[in-house]
């Protein structure tokens, strides 16, 4: 009777090992499968999501987007818009290289200019809602958030939408200078400027919520560790259908974008993304980048418009095909930051 008992506890523990190697083994081969699956650009995922089925797209991708937000928050996979430049960066300056300029639509243009200190409000009467908004973040967090203030009407603006106007519309507040950056690096009274509303336009829930908070959090609590001060500029494309938040004359924008810069000794780096409002809360931004250069085709804007030609050019025409690599622990910090 012995013997059999000791029999079926090494039969159980052989299981237990074989099950781990092949759980372990499959693990390993679904990420690399899906790591390459999803490397690729966005048109290309949507074209095998319709055509391929979704038992096939859905684990790839599930178990690629992890494994990249790994590899290449390590630096070991993708690739960065980097290009080498001697010039110091702007000291204590809103915008790395001048603000945003227009050279057409569908940029509008009555866009009203309003400096907030840390941060500066491009704001259109026409849409509702800002057309963009620039802002930097530095390294040191020296003040605790604080208790989240109010929504306000903003008294500077005539016929400024008010705190509730976008109340049972089924869009949020979306802030374009982040509450959370700029009240740990500035204070109370620039977060509270962060509530007026010429700081928001609607956001769906899911784009909110999801992807543009997880870049928001990025940049303040993981990327200004590694990269120092961080410069963003963050906007609207507007509505192409005419579409307005319901009872008021508010846009509600097609998409919203972002472009951060930073630089460092070796050299002036950048991304852009451009969120839909149609997108999922669980998606990855890094399918979301595009070149500097197709958001102004998007936006009717000039970015950088100080940075010399020799620069701007090729660091505007570069596609980055991951999100800035960190230090290792600080992979750990992405992660808890996307899964939180």
């Amino acid at each position: 009777m012995g013997k059999k008992k000791k029999k079926g506890k090494g039969g159980v523990r052989l299981f237990g090992r074989r099950f781990t190697f092949v759980s372990l083994a499959f693990y390993a081969a679904m990420s690399l499968l899906g790591g390459w699956y999803a490397s690729h650009p966005l048109a290309w995922l949507e074209e095998k999501r319709a055509s391929w089925p979704a038992a096939i797209c859905a684990p790839l991708e599930w178990f690629g987007d992890r494994a990249l937000l790994v590899t290449d928050g390590l630096g070991w996979t993708g690739h960065d818009a980097v290009y080498e430049y001697d010039e110091p960066p702007p000291a204590n300056e809103v915008f790395f290289a001048g603000a945003p300029k227009r050279v057409g639509a569908p940029a509008p243009t009555d866009v009203q200019i309003m400096p907030r200190g840390e941060f500066t409000v491009g704001y259109s009467r026409k849409l509702g809602h800002a057309v963009w908004v620039g802002y930097h973040v530095p390294a040191e967090a020296a003040h605790e958030a604080g208790k989240r203030p109010s929504f306000r009407r903003d008294p500077e603006v005539p016929n400024c939408p008010s705190a509730d106007a976008y109340a049972r519309s089924g869009y949020d507040r979306g802030h374009l200078a982040p509450n959370h950056a700029i009240a740990t690096r500035f204070g109370p009274d620039e977060q509270r400027k962060t509530f007026l509303m010429t700081n928001v336009a609607p956001q769906s829930p899911s784009l909110n919520r999801g992807p543009w908070r997880f870049v928001e959090r990025a940049i303040a609590d993981v990327w200004t560790r590694r990269y120092g001060e961080i410069w963003v500029v963050a906007g609207t494309i507007p509505s192409s259908s005419g579409e307005r938040v319901s009872g008021t004359e508010v846009d509600v924008p097609d998409a919203c974008w972002q472009v951060i810069a930073a630089q460092t000794a070796d050299g002036v780096r950048a991304m852009a993304f451009v969120m839909p409002q149609t997108i999922r809360f669980g998606a990855f931004p890094v399918h979301h980048l595009v070149t500097v250069d197709e958001l102004e085709r998007l936006t009717g804007l000039d970015f950088f418009p100080e940075l010399p030609g020799f620069l701007q050019e090729p660091l505007e025409a570069d596609l980055p095909t991951r999100l800035w690599p960190v230090d290792f622990f600080d992979v750990f910090r992405l992660m808890a930051l996307r899964f939180t």
